[in-house]
């Protein structure tokens, strides 16, 4: 099948300006040449490499579209074999009828991920790169998408490259020593040796330092907003979203169930639950929505606590506040444009009596009605959450979880290198571990991974791609 000539349309299937199907194999040339005729009664046979043409999609003798005609030829092309994209009018029809066509004409219809993949397969990208690919095109934010195009240039690939030969020098070495003695000495190598691997287990932590953020980058911040009824928690998920996506009234208990939404904050992906009231109530529906507001308390990155600052304290703000402790919380001073009966050293001698002295909020004034503070809780968001500096252009994020895995094993590798050496263990123990750990850093680029991972993992990728 990796010899075979494949195609596929690479756009969106769904009506639009411009449409375009990608062809790739050592057929490409010639089935492309089967279903165009190019202006000037010419061929692509006949063509240069990286050239654009103009011409027409035939079926025998009737013409389906007019079309711009992209030749690249191998190993200079996304797969390293010959490419050709035909660029036509983006009508759905259109488009499937000239894929139909370039099918009946040698190709036959690529598997999702399938071009990515024979890029992996054909030398051109390992498979970190590739998973990027996929990453890019599913970014949400702009810093998603700076980290995969980061990682799209190699910058994991060549940090985890730097450490794979490094680990297989001093595996080498130490083998190379125990066969040859008389020649290879051993005398004084542990200390310049265990520098070395000091070094390699910092760069390897450092790594997996970033990958809650890469997560955040990625993925985006499990948010949560809670509050007693009527505090304003959907005023604020509507002005956050600044659209009228939950219903406002001032009868409490309005919001029954969790609703979520996705929202970019200049940047950061924000997924956010509005949840029930918390309340003590009668109501069954209600209840349920508010046991649903406490479960998802629980798996929240981050708790958005809107305080009604118009009305007093009362048993459902300390009930809130005794499920603060575990998790991440801006408190949020809401209704700023009323007159406050609760002040911030209030809440803040509350907290502290509900949390614990030692436990520090930030409380920000907001107006969900006004929609003022909404820089604030910007900040605030960005100054917990994004603790590396994420504008930082030589910054490498791990963001994709198989990456994590792999990074944590060649690290317990390492640091079991470092333990026989504190144990006095003979020099052939060091090799055993030394090399898990390089196979592990491996599964990233793809080089010891086994063909039924490869396949899953492009199977998640989009058609076309």
């Amino acid at each position: 099948m990796e010899q075979d000539t494949i195609a596929a349309i690479s756009t969106a299937i769904a009506n639009g300006g411009i449409g375009m199907i990608r062809i790739s194999g050592k057929d490409a040339v010639s089935v492309a040449d089967r279903v165009l005729r190019l202006h000037g009664g010419k061929t692509l046979s006949d063509m240069k490499s990286h050239t654009i043409h103009y011409g027409h999609v035939y079926d025998e003798d009737e013409i389906i579209d007019e079309v711009m005609v992209t030749l690249m030829r191998g190993p200079k092309s996304y797969t390293r074999e010959d490419v050709i994209e035909i660029n036509c009018h983006g009508g759905v029809y259109v488009l499937k009828k000239i894929l139909e066509l370039v099918i009946s004409r040698g190709a036959r219809l690529a598997e999702p991920g399938e071009f990515t993949k024979r890029a992996f397969l054909n030398g051109r990208i390992d498979l970190s790169q590739a998973e990027s690919v996929m990453e890019m095109i599913q970014a949400k934010n702009e810093y998603a998408l700076r980290s995969s195009v980061r990682q799209l240039s190699g910058r994991l690939s060549d940090e985890i490259r730097n450490i794979r030969s490094e680990l297989l020098h001093e595996t080498a070495y130490i083998e190379s020593a125990l066969d040859d003695p008389e020649h290879i000495s051993l005398d004084g190598y542990t200390v310049p040796f265990k520098e070395k691997l000091e070094h390699i287990r910092e760069r390897l932590q450092h790594l997996l330092s970033t990958s809650e953020n890469g997560r955040i980058l990625k993925e985006g911040i499990s948010t949560v907003i809670v509050g007693k009824p009527n505090a304003g928690k959907s005023s604020l998920l509507n002005t956050l979203l600044n659209e009228e996506r939950a219903i406002v009234t001032n009868i409490a208990g309005t919001t029954r169930d969790v609703l979520e939404e996705q929202l970019n904050l200049n940047g950061i992906l924000l997924r956010v639950t509005d949840t029930a009231g918390i309340r003590e109530t009668k109501n069954p529906v209600e209840q349920i929505g508010v046991e649903k507001a406490r479960e998802s308390m629980k798996d929240a990155d981050l708790i958005l606590y809107v305080v009604d600052t118009s009305t007093e304290l009362d048993e459902n703000d300390m009930e809130i506040m005794k499920l603060l402790d575990q998790t991440p919380a801006l408190i949020l001073l809401n209704k700023s444009d009323l007159a406050p009966k609760v002040t911030a050293q209030e809440m803040e001698h509350q907290l502290h009596a509900f949390c614990g002295s030692e436990t520090s909020f930030r409380m920000i004034s907001v107006s969900a009605k006004e929609g003022s503070g909404m820089d604030e809780l910007e900040a605030a968001v960005r100054e917990m959450f994004l603790s590396c500096e994420v504008k930082g252009e030589d910054e490498m994020y791990v963001t994709n979880v198989r990456h994590k895995a792999a990074l944590s094993d060649a690290l317990s590798s390492v640091l079991l290198v470092l333990k026989s050496m504190e144990d006095g263990m003979p020099e052939d123990v060091y090799t055993i571990d030394l090399m898990n750990a390089y196979r592990s850093l491996g599964l990233i680029l793809g080089e010891e991974v086994e063909e039924d991972l490869v396949n899953e993992i492009f199977q998640s990728f989009c058609m076309g791609k």
